[in-house]
């Protein structure tokens, strides 16, 4: 493979001429065309998924075959540095001390070999896309100008991680005193949870998914998570104001210690609970195929289900395998990522997304209130007769729409690489990328300027707020190609009907979003409703297939 990696990411967004209606222009191609406004992403927002490797000189075997300067010679040492280009990707630099280079070779660990680039006298280098994610150790063998050779190793690990999916099952419950202490969390305070090695999750175990929930804050704020031992990311996962009860999916890396921090940036205190639904580990397993977000059920109108609210304490299977026209397959499924939403629902309480054909877990999913419009992303096993299954444990009816927008599964090969949190859109500051109120109807693009099309899918997490409407916020691929926007040639991309995160007006409403870029790195973020709204973006990790 060449040597390869994420360039940059780009925001823009459509210019005010062309902040129309979207659904009334989604297809005419009369109207004006978007205008880019840009911001790269800073290279340094990447150090934490591409990790360097280094042997130690030390280590070096030296073998001295030219007789002539056999009493003489110093010994030659051999220093290796091996850096992580992609998910399955190295780019592997060796350095020669005491001698010249005449030619290389490398043992990848993998039963494969490859001739090194003699760079220089004293560099070669090499480059190596691994068949599985998982730790290799190569070898290094340079011959010098005299024949005499030098051997050292270095031992990488991949930087992607495949999927497992794992119950769902309530880790923490402040409410009850499950994974912590019985009490609320207090203001500007981290609870930690330990996952590796915790109820058969594997010790190696890189990031997990996890449904978190806050409940009963008595101040406004938002919650972080992320991996003990690092530094807190100025990111958010979980936003709320004073009294909301708000769920929201997580993919958070596990600390070196196997822990998960979770802090509660609010002023005030709140209840907590998170529910694990699978993890990462290098070890091959379910790698991620993206989609366009496509409807499967909706209950309001018959879609996939009979037109009627799903009843209190009743539930219904999904046809997973086969469906989407055909993009899911018909078999080999192990997990497949929902977008589910409450509606109408008559009465407070909770979805819950499980494998048909299990028992319904301890679990939630979406939380909601009588009236409330809400949706949460889902990550959720699929049963061996290749359904799901959605559980109302409200006492009362309540509409419900299921969106898929993607899925797992040992034939996919993408891999889950994270990136040091970073926000690329904030329209409430100034220095965004996207600054100012986004109109209703309009939309913004990001341009994650993907140096190649290796990268099938981003994790993105998606927050509203300053919403002077009810409505919906629409995550999907755009058609047009960065070059189109910049020359004024784009067209009015259209988007789908399946929604990402829902609210009612005057709400603050996060939602994770595995969106896929299509075939041009760019995701579209729509604003679906009639009034303006605030939009932060921040980006958590990738998918990625070599």
């Amino acid at each position: 493979m060449s040597y390869r990696r994420i360039a940059t990411v780009t925001a823009v967004v459509a210019a005010s001429a062309a902040l129309v209606p979207a659904l009334a222009f989604a297809s005419d191609s009369s109207q004006p065309t978007p205008t880019a406004r840009g911001a790269s992403l800073s290279a340094s927002a990447l150090t934490g998924a591409f990790k360097t490797f280094t042997s130690s000189g030390s280590k070096s075997a030296y073998t001295r075959k030219s007789g002539a300067y056999a009493a003489t010679a110093a010994a030659e040492s051999l220093s290796i540095t091996a850096e992580a280009t992609s998910a399955y990707g190295f780019l592997l630099t060796a350095d020669l001390t005491g001698g010249t280079a005449a030619s290389a070779s490398v043992d990848w660990g993998d039963s494969s070999t490859s001739p090194g680039t003699v760079s220089s006298t004293t560099e070669v280098t090499a480059d190596h896309t691994y068949e599985q994610l998982g730790t290799y150790t190569a070898t290094v063998t340079v011959t010098d100008s005299l024949g005499d050779t030098v051997v050292n190793t270095v031992t990488v690990t991949t930087a992607g991680s495949d999927y497992t999916a794992y119950g769902p099952t309530r880790v923490l419950d402040t409410r009850y005193g499950n994974g912590a202490p019985k009490a609320p969390v207090k203001a500007r305070s981290v609870t930690q949870v330990t996952f590796a090695g915790n109820g058969g999750i594997p010790k190696d175990v890189t990031a997990v998914v996890l449904n978190v929930t806050v409940t009963e804050p008595t101040a406004a704020g938002d919650i972080v998570v992320y991996g003990d031992g690092t530094a807190r990311p100025s990111t958010s996962n979980v936003n709320f104001v004073k009294g909301q009860t708000v769920p929201n999916q997580v993919i958070a890396p596990v600390g070196a210690d196997g822990k998960v921090d979770f802090y509660n940036a609010s002023t005030g205190t709140t209840d907590l609970i998170a529910d694990v639904a699978g993890y990462f580990t290098y070890t091959p397993s379910s790698g991620y195929s993206a989609l366009t977000p496509y409807r499967l059920v909706d209950t309001r109108y018959g879609t996939g289900e009979p037109k009627r609210p799903l009843a209190g304490k009743s539930s219904f299977a999904v046809q997973i395998a086969g469906n989407d026209g055909g993009k899911l397959p018909s078999s080999g499924i192990t997990a497949v990522a929902l977008n589910v939403t409450s509606t109408a629902s008559q009465g407070a309480g909770f979805l819950t997304a499980y494998a048909d054909g299990t028992n319904t877990p301890t679990a939630s999913n979406v939380n909601f209130t009588a009236g409330q419009t809400i949706a949460n992303s889902v990550i959720t096993p699929v049963g061996s007769d290749g359904k799901i299954r959605i559980f109302n444990g409200s006492a009362k009816p309540t509409a419900v729409v299921v969106d898929v927008v993607g899925y797992y599964s040992a034939a996919s090969v993408s891999a889950y690489v994270p990136i040091d949190p970073t926000r690329i859109v904030d329209t409430r500051q100034s220095y965004s990328p996207v600054y100012g109120p986004l109109p209703g109807g309009a939309y913004i693009y990001v341009s994650l300027g993907v140096a190649n099309g290796s990268v099938t899918g981003f994790v993105l997490n998606t927050t509203v707020t300053e919403t002077t409407s009810s409505g919906d916020l629409i995550v999907s691929p755009d058609s047009n190609t960065l070059a189109a926007y910049q020359n004024k040639t784009a067209v009015w991309p259209s988007h789908p009907s399946a929604s990402t995160l829902n609210w009612t007006k005057g709400e603050t409403v996060p939602n994770l979003a595995q969106a896929s870029g299509g075939a041009n790195g760019i995701v579209d973020f729509w604003n679906s409703s009639s009034g303006s709204i605030a939009l932060v973006v921040d980006m958590f990790g990738l998918y990625q297939n070599d």
